[in-house]
């Protein structure tokens, strides 16, 4: 006998497939970049006073070595002191002077307004970064120099990806040895890959005005890039502990008059280049950028930063590097934390896994840190996908698989909404009390099947006898299928006009968009 309460839907069932596979309007996608993280805190109140205190402490008493001529002339004037040490120190009044005038809300902008990041509050956003020298093979299990075809291809595969936000230069150019021509190509690939927002780092202060020129171009001329800076630069300004890296700071002086964002990062390994205590790291950390945020707001108050705590775990017992471990997962937990204190955008790093390759051990060490990182409300998860080998290694296939693990990643930061509808019982009335005893066609759970739920595009969730109907699909080979797919179909987003004339000026690569 027909159920009475069950309502006829026409089109038939590949019809309701068809529907339910189109993409939705970005505002009712169950997951999408900005969504508010926050609810979880590694740190206590009272524990994030006691890190920012002892991180003041810190700029007073040790202070920072080996600024450029320029940093210790723009600091001084702020009011640091240049001790007989060479060791510039900041007073507290200073500190918190530039803090009140630091920026508190940032856009980084994607040259398609689509993409636009607003990197404010508790807003989450994940993306690629690193600079491993090795593209992974998980089929042969080969580790190849990475290529500025590999940026390009890794490019385009995060313009598909909806659940990676930005595009952070994730690998190294191999095959360039000009320096100044691997600050430009690697421009040059990663613009023509995605119109997402770009992340990048330069050599050294004197290729930063042919690297300008190159931008100016691609935006339609400085004022167009100074309105919309869709690259900012990664900027390792120190080298922990606690002393400034020369040629960085003055590629950061640059970058901040050119109106361009900078990443301020500060990446000390605890037990090594910063203190072994996990607190004591997120000290160091601390203490590193807020003396970056001093020197940016010395150089141009309110100028787009983001504070880049981003302390990495060694392996005590080895010295190498554990970024897959549990202890990193609860260091850029508590450095969101501190962002929060501060009211600072903030980015720190998660997803590394030590494994070699987009195994268990990867899932489990991807997850856990990127999960805690997004709860956290940390604004800038930074090598969430794709970085193997302790960011030696990047794997194309991982970034796609690594595309599912950041959507469920998401709906745990999402959380349950708890409103007047999604608590009403008058639904539960109509299936308990006559009728069908179950939900499945239900009207409420076929209107929210697609914004309440998340959906993997490669993960396999069919039953054992599905799976061997369906010739036992292996998750690798899936994921090489998909990849393949999209950079089969991948456009190449310079124009041709635009190519000719950048390639006239500069020595860039062929890339081949096949």
């Amino acid at each position: 006998m027909a159920d009475p309460t069950r309502k006829r839907r026409g089109g038939g069932r590949a019809a309701r497939l068809s529907a339910r596979a189109a993409p939705l309007p970005a505002d009712l996608r169950p997951v999408r970049p900005g969504l508010d993280g926050g609810r979880y805190k590694v740190l206590d109140d009272a524990d994030v006073l006691r890190i920012h205190s002892a991180a003041l402490d810190a700029l007073e008493q040790i202070g920072l070595a080996n600024a450029p001529a320029s940093g210790v002339d723009l600091l001084t004037r702020a009011g640091a002191v240049l001790g007989p040490d060479g060791r510039l120190r900041f007073p507290r009044a200073l500190v918190e002077d530039m803090l009140a005038c630091a920026a508190k809300a940032v856009v980084l902008p994607g040259r398609d307004p689509a993409f636009d990041l607003d990197v404010s509050g508790n807003r989450v956003h994940f993306g690629t970064a690193g600079a491993a020298v090795h593209v992974v093979d998980p089929v042969t299990l080969d580790y190849r120099e990475s290529t500025t075809q590999d940026l390009y291809d890794a490019a385009r595969l995060v313009q598909a990806l909806d659940n990676v936000h930005f595009f952070q230069r994730p690998m190294v150019c191999r095959d360039i040895t000009d320096n100044f021509e691997l600050d430009t190509n690697t421009i040059y690939a990663a613009c023509a890959g995605t119109t997402k927002h770009i992340g990048t780092s330069f050599v050294g202060p004197e290729n930063l005005p042919g690297c300008l020129e190159l931008l100016h171009l691609i935006a339609g001329g400085e004022a167009a890039f100074r309105a919309r800076p869709f690259v900012s630069n990664t900027n390792c300004f120190v080298v922990p502990p606690m002393t400034f890296a020369t040629e960085s700071c003055e590629v950061m002086e640059i970058c901040v008059r050119a109106g361009m964002p900078v990443l301020l990062l500060s990446a000390g390994q605890a037990g090594a280049t910063a203190p072994a205590p996990i607190a004591t790291a997120v000290v160091q950390a601390v203490a590193e950028c807020l003396a970056g945020v001093v020197y940016v707001n010395a150089i141009c108050p309110g100028a787009p930063a983001i504070f880049g705590t981003w302390p990495f775990v060694s392996d005590l017992r080895t010295g190498a590097m554990s970024g897959g471990s549990g202890e990193q997962a609860l260091l850029t937990a508590a450095c969101a934390q501190m962002h929060k204190f501060y009211g600072l955008p903030g980015g720190a790093a998660a997803g590394i896994a030590d494994a070699k390759l987009p195994d268990m051990q990867a899932g489990w060490e991807q997850a856990i840190s990127n999960t805690m990182a997004g709860l956290s409300g940390l604004n800038m998860v930074y090598e969430a996908v794709g970085m193997h080998a302790s960011l030696l290694g990047f794997c194309m296939e991982s970034l796609v698989l690594g595309n599912d693990l950041l959507g469920q990643v998401l709906r745990c930061v999402r959380g349950i909404e708890v409103t007047d509808d999604t608590v009403s019982i008058d639904v539960m009335k109509a299936v308990c009390l006559g009728g069908p005893g179950h939900y499945l066609g239900q009207d409420q759970t076929l209107k929210l099947m697609q914004s309440e739920y998340v959906y993997p595009d490669v993960a396999n969730r069919m039953s054992p006898k599905e799976w061997v109907e369906a010739g036992q699909p292996q998750l690798l080979d899936q994921a090489r299928a998909r990849k393949e797919a999209i950079l089969a179909s991948a456009p190449h987003h310079l124009s041709p006009d635009l190519e000719t004339r950048l390639k006239s000026r500069f020595n860039l690569v062929t890339l081949s968009h096949n």
